[in-house]
């Protein structure tokens, strides 16, 4: 039987594809309890702090409420809260944080502050966002895409926009493992990087998983008979410098219904991390939108809302999946 407790969570392409099945399947199980009202509380009397460098919504609630679910109490620190790499080392947090709490939850900016993080704190440390890596979010992508599409392996998942992120990045290393014929459509100047791409080549070649990884430039090229197509805002965060840079490279891949046309299929499955620049209908997206004379940005309002958008599910099964991660660690 497959065993993760006392592990961290910081990447994907830490776990094989049998312990990440494994926590697809307990946040199914989770989720279904949930919803049939039978309780999930494993781990009552416990404590996890969540540490936040950036802002979040899903992440932050998720966490809060599937720490509840399993009968824990989440205590929220955020960057006015802590001293991490200011008056207090990385180190020294991981250490003091480990003897007082039985998990440790870290979004933020540097990968290599979430890493260090679980190299002292003795207890297991999951990431919520890193710039490199998104690994809660691509669970519950892939969660969702396995209750929308039917199955995993042998779907097609093509992504739109901005093609080295943390997002684009986690969802090549989780298709890699579980055997998606993942493709991108991203300007050149936005390609993934090659390292990370012949990595996730080779774990799929060493898992045996039948995955497969194209990179072009062209986002009807990328999209063609896709089951699900995905994209990102524009502009992560910490980058806001960068709009008009990025409309610029950006402005011929939003996904439109004629972009989802491209698919060929009728059912092609639209997923966003949110939150999404679609309409004017906030005080930032209508400030860029009108600067920039768009009526949206990296999805056109009418997919957003579409039916075969599950933008929704997505976000939901965040908690499920984040759920999970800490059920099996803990």
């Amino acid at each position: 039987m497959l065993n993760l407790k006392g592990r961290s969570f910081l990447t994907l392409k830490d776990f094989t594809p049998r312990e990440v099945r494994l926590m697809l399947e307990t946040a199914k199980q989770l989720k279904n309890n949930k919803l049939t009202g039978v309780p999930n509380k494993h781990h009552e009397g416990k404590t996890i702090a969540m540490l936040f460098e950036k802002t979040s919504t899903r992440t932050r609630c998720a966490f809060v409420t599937g720490a509840r679910d399993l009968g824990m109490h989440a205590e929220f620190l955020g960057k006015d809260d802590i001293q991490l790499g200011k008056k207090e080392s990385v180190r020294d947090t991981a250490l003091v944080l480990g003897r007082m709490f039985d998990g440790i939850e870290f979004r933020g900016f540097s990968h290599d502050t979430v890493e260090e993080l679980a190299k002292y704190a003795g207890v297991p440390v999951w990431n919520g966002l890193t710039d490199k890596y998104h690994p809660t979010q691509g669970l519950a992508d892939m969660l969702t895409i396995k209750e929308h599409v039917g199955h995993l392996e042998g779907a097609h998942l093509a992504y739109v926009g901005d093609g080295r992120n943390n997002v684009a990045n986690t969802l090549m290393i989780v298709s890699s493992l579980l055997g998606l014929h993942y493709s991108v459509g991203t300007p050149k100047e936005l390609f993934p990087d090659p390292a990370l791409v012949e990595e996730c080549r080779a774990l799929a070649e060493k898992y045996q998983t039948g995955a497969t990884i194209r990179v072009v430039e062209n986002p009807y090229e990328a999209v063609t008979d896709a089951d699900a197509v995905y994209t990102d805002v524009w502009v992560s965060m910490g980058e806001e410098d960068k709009f008009e840079e990025r409309i610029r490279l950006l402005k011929d891949y939003q996904v439109n219904q004629d972009l989802m046309l491209a698919t060929r299929k009728n059912n092609t499955k639209f997923l966003h991390c949110l939150p999404a620049f679609h309409d004017k209908n906030t005080k930032v997206g209508k400030e860029i939108l009108e600067k920039y004379n768009l009526d949206a940005m990296e999805v056109s309002d009418d997919v957003f809302y579409s039916k075969n958008s599950v933008v929704f599910d997505q976000a939901e099964n965040r908690v499920y999946t984040i759920e999970a991660v800490m059920d099996l660690t803990l």
